[in-house]
C-alpha cells in the first residue's frame, strides 16, 4: 500500500510510471511531473480504468474513499466511468473524462493514456472547474497559447482537437449547443511543415549502407537486425517484438513470418482478430539472418533481436549514413524503389507494408492477404535479390 510520503516522494522520470496501492488503485507519474489517481476495475468481463483526480488535490485517503465509491457502483453492476454526466456536475472536467472514458475502448492504452495525461497537464487546470456552457474561446485560446509558448505547436493544435471532440460530445448531449474550440484553430500558429524522415531510395546507396555497416563494428546480432529490417521493411516495433514463434515454414517451401495482429498499428478493436495479422513472406536471404541469429546468438531467449531501440540508428551514425538513412527509412527505401521498378504491382507492395485501404471489408481483407501472397513472396525475393547478392 501506498503512504503519503511515497506519493509526495514521487518525482518524474523519462518515462511515465505507476505507483500502485491496492485494489486496481494507483497513482500515475507522468514525465510532465503530473500525478494522477487512477483506478482499474473489470465490469461485463472487461478491465476499464477510471481516472479519480490529480494529486495534490485528491489526497491519498481522498483517492482510496473515491476508489471504493467507485467499487461500491460496480458491486451494483453500475459502470462508474460511463456513469451519466448529470447537468449538476457539467463541468469540463467531468464531461472530457465522459468522453474519454466513452471512446478509450476503441484506443491503444497508450493513446488513451496520452489523451486523458494531455488533458490533465496542459488543460483541466485551466478551465476543468468551469462549467461547459462558460467556456468560451478566449479562454481556450489562453490555454493553447500556454502550450504553444513551450514550443509546443503541434501538441497546442492536439489538444484543440481533444477540447473540440469533448464539445461535440457535450453538444449530442444537449449539455451545450455550440463548440467554441473550432473557432481556435485560425488564431493558432501553423503546424510546422512535416519532415519526412530520410530514407535512401535508390538501390545502390541501399546496398552501399548494408555493406558500410558490416565495417562499421559494434554487436553482430545489430548487424543481422539492420540486415532483417532492410530485407523485411517492416516497422521497428515489430522488429523488436519478434518472437521466434511467429516465424513458420523456416526450412520449408514457403517460409513466413506472421506478425500478430496486436503488435500491428491498428485499431485497438482489431488487435484481437486473427483475421488482420499481417503475413510477411521471407525471401532467401531474411531466412539466411535468421538462422545466423538462431545459431550463434542464443542467450536472447524467445526474442529474435534483443537489442535497444536506437541500436540500429547508432549504426547507421557509425557507418557514415547519419542524416541520410534512418531505421524506419526502409519502408520507404522498399516503396520507392520498388514501385518505380515494377509500377504495376503497387497493389502488392503496399500489402507487403501493411497499407490496406480502410473502406475494405474483413473478407476482403483475409482474401487479399492469402490472395496475393505469392505475389509478395516474389517481390520479397527480387528485393533481397537487389540488396544482398
Amino acid at each position: 500500500m501506498l503512504s503519503n510520503a511515497a506519493v509526495k516522494a514521487a518525482r518524474p522520470r523519462s518515462r511515465a510510471y505507476k505507483l500502485f496501492d491496492e485494489r486496481g488503485l494507483f497513482l500515475f507519474v507522468a514525465p510532465t511531473g503530473l500525478r494522477a489517481w487512477r483506478m482499474r476495475y473489470r465490469i461485463a468481463g472487461r478491465e476499464k480504468l477510471l481516472s479519480l483526480g490529480q494529486w495534490p488535490d485528491v489526497q491519498l485517503v481522498d483517492a482510496r474513499d473515491r476508489a471504493e465509491e467507485a467499487r461500491g457502483l460496480v458491486a451494483q453492476g453500475v459502470d462508474p466511468s460511463v456513469k451519466k454526466v448529470t447537468v449538476q456536475i457539467c463541468t469540463f472536467e467531468a464531461v472530457a473524462r465522459q468522453w474519454h472514458a466513452l471512446h478509450r475502448e476503441r484506443w491503444t492504452d497508450r493513446h488513451a493514456d496520452d489523451v486523458i495525461t494531455s488533458l490533465e497537464s496542459n488543460v483541466l487546470s485551466d478551465i476543468g472547474a468551469l462549467p461547459m456552457g462558460a467556456i468560451g474561446a478566449p479562454a481556450i485560446l489562453q490555454v493553447l497559447r500556454n502550450v504553444e509558448a513551450r514550443g509546443s505547436i503541434e501538441t497546442a493544435r492536439r489538444i484543440r482537437q481533444r477540447i473540440s471532440a469533448v464539445f461535440s460530445f457535450a453538444i449530442a448531449e444537449g449539455i451545450v449547443d455550440h463548440d467554441p474550440a473550432a473557432v481556435v484553430s485560425r488564431a493558432l500558429r501553423p503546424a510546422p511543415v512535416a519532415r519526412r524522415q530520410p530514407a535512401l531510395v535508390n538501390i545502390g546507396e541501399a546496398c552501399a549502407l548494408l555493406t558500410a555497416c558490416e565495417r562499421a563494428g559494434g554487436l553482430p546480432i545489430v548487424r543481422l537486425a539492420s540486415r532483417f529490417l532492410a530485407l523485411t521493411a517492416v516497422r521497428m516495433g515489430a522488429l523488436l517484438g519478434a518472437r521466434w514463434d511467429e516465424f513458420e515454414q523456416l526450412d520449408g517451401d514457403a517460409p513466413t513470418w506472421r506478425i500478430p495482429a496486436a503488435r500491428m498499428k491498428i485499431a485497438r478493436v482489431k488487435k484481437d482478430d486473427a483475421a488482420n495479422d499481417h503475413l510477411v513472406p521471407l525471401s532467401p536471404q531474411a531466412v539466411d539472418v535468421l538462422r545466423q541469429a538462431r545459431d550463434h546468438f542464443i542467450g536472447g531467449g524467445d526474442m529474435v533481436f534483443p537489442i535497444h531501440a536506437a541500436a540500429i540508428g547508432a549504426l547507421y551514425k557509425r557507418a557514415g549514413f547519419g542524416g541520410r538513412h534512418v531505421p524506419h527509412g526502409w519502408r520507404a527505401s522498399f516503396s520507392t524503389i520498388l514501385n518505380e521498378c515494377y509500377p504495376l504491382e503497387r497493389a502488392a507492395i503496399d500489402l507487403a507494408l501493411a497499407h490496406m485501404p480502410a473502406d475494405r471489408s474483413k473478407v476482403e481483407r483475409a482474401y487479399n492477404r492469402s490472395e496475393m501472397l505469392d505475389q509478395r513472396r516474389d517481390l520479397y525475393r527480387r528485393w533481397g535479390d537487389m540488396l544482398i547478392t
